[in-house]
């Protein structure tokens, strides 16, 4: 099949997006639609003393104004846990957090009527240490608590150590998922009391659940499709916008887009979780693990959103993807009064990963050992015990995909008269002389899926007809949030492979479908994969028992019909009965039609000390990253970035090569430049202009290598691949910078002022450690 399984097949919504014409949720319009906006608290923390919003119901043109006295059903919603208000009635958490909605004829008319709202705030003392919020004697944050979740895991028996130690502490900043198109939706009330939500997302029934709660609906009444989406990575998983849309919609009888800009959606969604991370790894002087103890904080802001699943991810990845005979890891995600932290690209495994690959480098050095070879040394294998107690099943590679990556080629030092390559891009900023080059690695593996014991599925249904021209076509159906992992692809490559047909359509995901699960843990191409081939399968099935019934083959052929008819380029085909048939002449009879639902193996909750069996399975990658560093000005230039990664069955290798390059740009945006930074619980780089993102000038080409060894247990045997070079290309670049400029780098991202040294010559004292001037 040409557009088949295993084929570079292009994203069919590719040419709309290049264009400029394909329709995001921002550009949804329908005519006498209101503009609804959001008012937020400027305090960290406040009691609510009083909202009058009667100024603003009295402006002309404002249709609607909503506070928490307006919301009919459940008054609190959340992810996981229903923590989070609709709005803030009493207390304010964080700054930002929603105090009241308004629905108006224009967007200027809104605007002013957020204004005419008064709101008397009593500023409390925030808490926005995670380390002291949970001291003895600290202030209940909300009547749940300050602690989200806390995890040990007590791995091997009597503790030892090795001869050699090596322990320190890290920090990582907060990231944000930075999608380009900021939060969106369309919502229009329908005759039925029910509401109507385009929105782009990640879960279309996670939402649906969550509205419907808080609206006081039957989930029925709350129907969702998806809109078109500019980016997630995580960031469109928990609720913003979506019922304070829904409740203006239904105050005002009529429909209403709300939509935020930039700064609002810097403050209206969850980010990349900061960490503190203690860390202490002993080995033999030979160079084996012995034992590894961490101490992880997650400051996980003022509500729950992912933060007990982000910190599980976190706690049961901080030993690496190493043997390990003894481990003590220990972690807590915290509530503050920062902004709220959940769902981004690897999900509490890169901030680990920044922490275990140091250490690594850190133990090579203090043994001097080479760091690629002390990593070989060291790399799981299947069969392994990690320090769950879970057994490594299935392939990983780890080993192979570290050696891969150290053997590609090396890009050539700077030829005389290329300053503008340099960092800074500028020949009068920097000095050649002056220029430090460092190379650095970095393993790590990544969960797939959802983990301990969630119930995970995905649904779809599948048709087979014949189109108004007569020739066959099949139509899926999935509410899989197209985020741009390459669904859009990947569901009719797998049609085409099952069915023998070209023509796929693949209708609007939506919730008339049974649920496709989360768009985010590497899994929508194993879970709704496995959903559409489990369908096309019952749909072949059905066809060929319906053709051997009315050939009048032999009851055996009709029960098992796979057994002796096949479909093949368009045709069915029994050689054995000598049979063949157009695929058109067969559905002459009717359609088929048929649904599937696709579970993964069972997996179970970690036990009080951390034992069980909690992941389905891992994927492994490994990057190597070479920097040139300017000693005086503290810029970096990433000049090349190899990467080796695990992706079982390729299924589309255009779309594998996409999602690498991505994760590995955003791994090195969490490096070098991007943080949102907070004064006191305010960000305060809520906009481009201050919060710095990679472009292409700042991304090398990469050196990708894809080891394809199947997964057992999952369709075509793929592995998700979105996550795992997220989790690598961070601490792979600052191994590289350590290595060019000899400095101890404990915070991430790297800042100038981290490479920079003001007393005389200490520049220059810094520079060793295998580092490489231009």
């Amino acid at each position: 099949m040409r557009h088949g399984i295993g084929q570079s097949v292009r994203r069919p919504d590719g040419p709309d997006k290049v264009n400029g014409v394909f329709p995001y949720a921002g550009d949804l319009r329908v005519p006498g639609m209101l503009h609804g906006r959001t008012l937020r608290s400027p305090h960290p923390r406040a009691r609510i003393a009083r909202i009058d919003t009667a100024a603003a119901r009295r402006l002309a043109g404002v249709a609607a104004v909503v506070t928490a006295a307006d919301v009919p059903g459940v008054a609190t919603y959340g992810l996981i846990v229903a923590d989070q208000p609709v709005f803030a009635a009493t207390e304010t958490r964080y700054a930002g957090e929603p105090v009241a909605a308004v629905a108006a004829v224009d967007a200027a008319t809104a605007r002013r009527a957020l204004a005419a709202i008064e709101v008397d705030y009593e500023p409390l003392r925030a808490g926005t240490d995670p380390e002291r919020v949970l001291d003895p004697g600290a202030e209940a944050l909300h009547p749940a608590g300050n602690l989200y979740r806390e995890i040990d895991i007590h791995h091997g028996g009597a503790w030892a150590d090795g001869p050699v130690a090596v322990e320190d502490t890290y920090r990582v900043g907060m990231q944000d998922q930075a999608f380009l198109a900021p939060e969106s939706a369309l919502v229009t009330p329908v005759a039925d009391g029910g509401v109507d939500l385009r929105v782009a997302t990640q879960w279309l029934h996670s939402d649906r659940e969550q509205v419907a709660a808080c609206l006081g609906l039957p989930e029925e009444l709350v129907r969702l499709t998806l809109a078109g989406v500019g980016g997630a990575f995580g960031g469109r998983e928990d609720i913003t916008l979506q019922i304070h849309g829904a409740l203006l919609a239904r105050a005002a009888h009529a429909p209403v887009r709300i939509a935020y800009d930039r700064v609002e959606s810097f403050l209206g969604h969850p980010h990349r979780h900061p960490a503190r991370m203690w860390f202490r790894h002993t080995a033999t002087r030979q160079g084996e693990l012995v034992s590894v103890r961490a101490r992880l904080i997650f400051d996980g802001g003022a509500y729950a959103s992912s933060s007990p699943a982000v910190l599980a991810n976190a706690v049961t990845h901080a030993a690496g993807p190493y043997r390990v005979a003894h481990a003590r890891l220990h972690g807590v995600a915290v509530r503050t009064n920062n902004p709220p932290c959940g769902a981004m690209r690897g999900f509490g495994v890169p901030q680990v990963s920044i922490g275990h690959e140091a250490q690594l480098d850190r133990l090579a050095d203090a043994l001097g050992l080479d760091p690629v070879d002390l990593r070989v040394r060291n790399a799981l294998r299947p069969g392994d015990v990690l320090p769950t107690g879970q057994v490594l099943g299935g392939p990983l590679p780890a080993r192979e995909l570290i050696q891969l990556v150290a053997a590609r080629p090396l890009p050539p030092p700077p030829a005389p008269g290329s300053e503008l390559s340099l960092p800074g891009g500028l020949p009068a900023g920097a000095d050649a002389r002056r220029v430090r080059r460092g190379v650095g690695y970095a393993l790590g593996y990544k969960n797939l899926l959802f983990s301990e014991g969630f119930d995970d599925s995905a649904m779809a249904r599948v048709r087979l007809d014949l189109d108004e021209d007569g020739t066959p076509r099949v139509r899926v159906h999935s509410a899989c949030a197209e985020v741009g992992q390459g669904f859009v692809t990947v569901a009719g490559q797998i049609a085409r492979t099952e069915l023998g047909v070209e023509r796929v359509v693949l209708a609007p995901a939506d919730t008339a479908v049974g649920s496709a699960g989360s768009t985010s843990a590497s899994r929508q191409t194993w879970m709704s994969g496995g959903a559409v081939r489990g369908a096309c399968v019952a749909v072949a099935d059905r066809l060929l028992a319906r053709v051997a019934r009315a050939a009048g083959l032999p009851a055996r052929v009709v029960e098992t019909p796979r057994h002796s008819l096949r479909i093949v380029a368009g045709e069915i085909v029994g050689a054995e009965a000598g049979l063949r048939i157009g695929l058109a002449d067969a559905l002459a009879a009717g359609p088929v039609e048929a649904a599937f639902t696709f579970h993964h193996r069972r997996t179970t909750a970690l036990d009080a000390a951390g034992q069980g069996d909690p992941h389905v399975a891992f994927a492994a990658a490994a990057h190597r990253a070479v920097v040139d560093v300017d000693l005086d000005l503290g810029l970096v230039r990433v000049v090349s970035m190899a990467l080796a990664q695990d992706c079982g069955t390729v299924l589309n290798p255009l779309a594998l090569r996409g999602q690498v390059e991505g994760g590995t740009a955003q791994g090195l945006g969490l490096a070098v430049m991007e943080e949102l930074i907070t004064d006191g619980g305010r960000v305060v780089n809520p906009t481009f202009h201050d919060y710095l993102l990679p472009t292409a000038a700042d991304v090398p080409d990469l050196d990708f290598v894809a080891v394809t060894e199947p997964q057992p247990d999952a369709p075509y045997g793929v592995k998700g691949v979105g996550e795992a070079p997220t989790c690598t290309a961070t601490p792979a670049i600052v191994a590289a910078i350590r290595a060019a400029v000899g400095r101890d780098l404990r915070s991430v991202p790297v800042r100038p002022q981290d490479l920079v040294d003001l007393s005389p010559g200490g520049a220059d004292d810094h520079a060793a450690g295998g580092a490489t001037p231009c």
